[in-house]
Formats: structure tokens, C-alpha cells, sequence
């Protein structure tokens, strides 16, 4: 029996963490599923047909119903999904989440067998901004796509691999070969961080090592092999981390969080009945976004456009509902350092589980403005979601995200938003439980409101 009120709010709160953890080991599993772009957007329709959204080819026809879920991909690596109310209102426009598929990593090249001594490494090329010396010493694997022969030759057949074992190891130089490794030492990105395959006897065979390693894991006959995209992956999964288990460890929480948290929240919305809401994450996000799956292409507004011609709009309506769209950009933020304290802002810094970060610039390296922020703001009102301000210390140019990229193409008002982080672009990050949960409610009250 419950005797005051003190005791009522231990136990909600003792509830709410043990579903907030509960969702935390969701992401992580998610995250460690998706080891590739190829296998992010795989696991997100997987999870779509599982709550009856319909695929949609885009060089087919569509047929669009009012109150109808459905989902599209592009080049296997970028993924939109949308629901249409019932009785759409122009007034209300296209509520759109977005966010990315890619991380920081390495791609290997073609013909990547080298071999040195008895030493056989994979030639590899850096993707993105990683912190390179997080990845030695650790044990990787290899996942990506296969291309292979189909019946156009316009049209080949994509097949995901993942190699689910540790194949691989990029080794540090001793130190008692390397003195000032301590001190700091310039990484030679061609030769310092090739991952280590094998190694060889007089009975190894060099050509085509990667391709016989490749099809012990994939059901394809050598012969219809065209080409491929593969990368290197970590091979440790995420776990919750901290006395308390407060925090998550894990690779790519920059950005696979929010396009986990953004496709729950798009389930999870309360029944739309006069709205499109939108989601969508990009690939190529970590090296500027300018491809045709990227931010910087016209695909989304391509896709809003086909949208609403296809329910019946013209153009004139059209143009009106982009008029009264919004953008909810959700991506990574950092959080303060502990030992490096003077590298944000004095006032607005990112705090671990005190809720989701919006990220404001002066230079519009973030789309949010204080028009948006109010948007954000009465969003939030009567949860229990968080969120504070964070704005880059003066002397740090920070990064971007594909906020402003997107809402160039669109001209909507936009925010970003993001789940404070430490250890951004690192082989493994770290981030508060709390914030995750809250991106996937704000999700929720993003599809739910207005």
C-alpha cells in the first residue's frame, strides 16, 4: 500500500528507468545489427513490414491511399518512410524526421590484398572523419553488399554481407619501437591503418583472398560477382555502461540513435488523421552529403512532390503544404568533456542524461533558429523530456549535419537536435540512456502534434 506521495513518484521513477534501460538495450541491438549502411536500411524495413507499412519501387507507379503507411529505399542505403491522414490538410504540411545511416569507417579498395612477410593486410580507404587510433588494436570484421549478375544488366542484384566473427585487427607499433607514440604521432592513413586478414604459408593463395572469404558467408557462385561495397566494421557490441548503467557504449550511436528513435517515434505517434509525417535517413551524411542518396540532392523534395501529385494535389497545393512544412534534423551532439572542459561553450554546454541537445550557429552550421526553437520548445511542454542548449565554444568551428543541407533544399523551417555525446566519431561512443529515450519521445510528439 502506498502511504504519501514521496513514495509514489520512487516508484514511477523507478519504472520509467527500468523502461528507459529496457529501450537502451533495443538501440544497442539495433546498432549492433546494423553493421553497414546496406544492413541499417534492411533492418529499418524489416521493422516498417512488421507494422504494415507497404513497399513502394520508385521506378514504378504509385498508388497512394489516404491512411496508408508506406516505405522506399534508395541505393540500398537511404530509406524514406511516410504515413497519410486520412483527410489531409495543406494547412499542416509534411512533418519530416531526419536523419543518417553512415559512420565514420573504412572502405576497402579493389584489389586489396597485400601481403608483407608473412603478413597479408586489406588495402582500405578512410570513410568519413574517424578518430583513427580508436580503431586499433581491436577486433573487426567485414559487412557491405555484394553486386551480382540479374536478368538487366542496368538492374544487377545487391546481396548484404556480414562477416559475424572477428577476422581482423589493425596492431599498434610497440612502443619500444615507437617512444613518442604517448607524445602524439601523425597516423599515415595509406599505410598505418590497413586491418590485418591473415596470415601465410607456403600452401596460401593471395588472389582473390577476400572474395573466397567473402563467399564462405553469402550463398552466390563466384562467376556472378560484379563488384562490391565493404567496409570495415567493429566487431564488439554496445552494452550499458556505468554504476547505474546510465550510459550506453557502443559503435555508431552517431547516428544510428536517432534513426532508431525516429522510426519507433513515427510508430508510436498518436493516429494521424490530417498529416503527412515523414521519415527519412541519408546515406553519405559523413563526407558531405552531396550524392544522389545524400541531403544534398533534390531526392527528398523530389519524393514530397511525387507524394502529393499522387494523392491528387497539383503543384500550387503542393508548394503550399511545403510552405507550412517542418523539419525535425536529428544527429549527434557533443557533450563536456571532463578534461578538456575549456573546449565548449561557458553557458550552453551539452550535459549527458539532462536531455537532448539543441544545437544553435551563428554561421548556420545548424539549421535551428529561435523561431524553430519555439516550436521545440512548446513541443516539450507537459512531458518529461529535456532538452537544453548547446552552441560550439567561439574558437571551435564544429561540425554540420544535414539540417541546413536538407531545409536549402526545401526552404522549411527546421531545428537540430541531438543526444549529447562523448567520444564523437571514435571507433566506440558514449552517451546518457536518458537522452536517447527522449529523441524517441520527442519523435512521438513530433508526429503528434499540429
Amino acid at each position: 500500500m502506498i502511504h504519501n506521495t514521496k513514495e509514489l513518484v520512487n516508484i514511477q521513477e523507478k519504472f520509467l528507468d527500468m523502461e528507459v534501460k529496457s529501450f537502451g538495450r533495443e538501440v544497442i541491438e539495433f546498432i549492433d545489427d546494423s553493421v553497414s549502411t546496406f544492413h541499417v536500411v534492411k533492418n529499418c524495413s524489416d521493422i516498417l513490414e512488421e507494422n504494415k507499412f507497404l513497399r513502394l519501387m520508385p521506378q514504378e507507379k504509385w498508388k497512394l491511399k489516404k491512411g496508408g503507411k508506406y516505405f522506399f529505399k534508395k541505393s540500398s542505403s537511404t530509406i524514406i518512410a511516410f504515413t497519410v491522414g486520412k483527410n489531409v490538410d495543406i494547412k499542416k504540411g509534411f512533418k519530416i524526421f531526419a536523419a543518417h545511416t553512415d559512420s565514420p569507417c573504412f572502405k576497402i579498395k579493389p584489389n586489396p590484398e597485400m601481403i608483407t612477410e608473412n603478413i597479408l593486410r586489406l588495402n582500405t580507404e578512410v570513410y568519413g572523419g574517424p578518430i583513427l587510433n580508436t580503431w586499433f588494436d581491436r577486433p573487426l570484421s567485414i559487412a557491405g553488399r555484394l553486386i551480382v549478375k540479374g536478368e538487366n544488366i542496368f538492374a544487377p542484384k545487391t546481396i548484404k554481407v556480414k562477416i559475424d566473427k572477428p577476422v581482423m585487427t589493425i596492431p599498434n607499433l610497440a612502443i619500444h619501437q615507437n617512444r613518442e607514440v604517448n607524445n602524439g604521432v601523425k597516423i599515415d592513413r595509406q599505410n598505418d591503418v590497413l586491418p590485418v586478414l591473415s596470415l601465410i604459408n607456403e600452401k596460401f593463395e593471395k588472389e582473390e583472398f577476400l572474395t573466397k572469404l567473402i563467399l564462405e558467408n553469402v550463398d552466390v557462385r563466384k562467376e556472378d560477382i560484379l563488384d562490391f561495397d565493404l567496409y570495415v566494421y567493429c566487431w564488439e557490441k554496445g552494452c550499458l555502461l556505468g554504476a547505474n548503467e546510465e550510459m550506453i557504449s557502443s559503435p555508431k550511436i552517431d547516428n544510428l540513435a536517432s534513426v532508431y528513435t525516429g522510426l519507433l517515434g513515427l510508430f508510436e505517434a498518436s493516429k494521424n488523421e490530417d498529416r503527412i509525417n515523414v521519415f527519412v535517413a541519408f546515406d553519405n551524411e559523413e563526407i558531405g552529403s552531396a550524392t544522389k542518396q545524400g541531403a544534398d540532392s533534390n531526392y527528398l523534395l523530389n519524393t514530397l512532390e511525387r507524394i502529393a501529385l499522387t494523392l491528387g494535389l497539383d503543384r500550387i497545393e503542393f508548394l503550399q503544404m511545403i510552405e507550412n512544412s517542418f523539419m525535425l534534423s536529428a544527429d549527434a551532439a557533443h557533450a563536456a568533456h571532463p578534461a578538456h572542459i575549456s573546449k565548449t561553450d561557458p553557458t550552453n554546454r551539452g550535459k549527458m542524461n539532462e536531455g537532448l541537445s539543441v544545437k544553435i550557429s551563428a554561421k548556420q552550421r545548424y539549421t535551428s533558429d529561435a523561431y524553430s526553437i519555439s516550436v521545440i520548445k512548446q513541443l516539450v511542454e507537459g512531458t518529461d523530456i529535456k532538452i537544453q542548449n548547446f552552441v560550439n565554444e567561439s574558437n571551435e568551428p564544429g561540425g554540420s549535419t544535414i539540417g541546413p543541407i536538407s531545409a536549402t533544399h526545401l526552404g522549411i523551417d527546421s531545428v537540430d537536435v541531438g543526444v549529447p555525446m562523448l567520444a564523437m566519431h571514435s571507433a566506440r561512443e558514449v552517451c546518457g540512456v536518458y537522452d536517447v529515450f527522449f529523441l524517441k519521445e520527442l519523435a512521438k510528439e513530433f508526429f503528434s502534434k499540429g
